[in-house]
């Protein structure tokens, strides 16, 4: 099976934990080289968030885990790359 070497998840999060919290829980599941986090918007209780994970073998079971262990929740995948090599989105006429 390919592995996944880079996820992006829309997440609405709590405040607590804050941003750097859940980047190195995210950070330091093996398979992982990179987290970013960016904050999309913020109201008085939650957080939307995008998450981006990059590595050689990305077990997403696990990213998800530590999502909801954190009392977020994954509104969509907002993309996914797999493979032996990383592939950059291509640009069309419509973009």
């Amino acid at each position: 099976m390919a592995k996944l070497r880079r996820i992006v998840l829309d997440v609405l999060k709590p405040h607590s934990p804050n941003l750097v919290d859940m980047a190195t829980q995210l950070a330091d599941l093996e398979g992982i080289d990179g987290v970013d986090i960016s904050l999309v918007e913020m109201d008085q209780k939650v957080e939307n968030v995008k998450i981006t994970c990059e590595g050689e073998a990305i077990d997403f079971e696990q990213v998800e885990r530590i999502v909801i262990q954190n009392g977020a929740s994954i509104h969509s995948v907002d993309k996914v790359s797999a493979g032996t090599s990383m592939i950059e989105e291509a640009t069309t006429q419509q973009d």
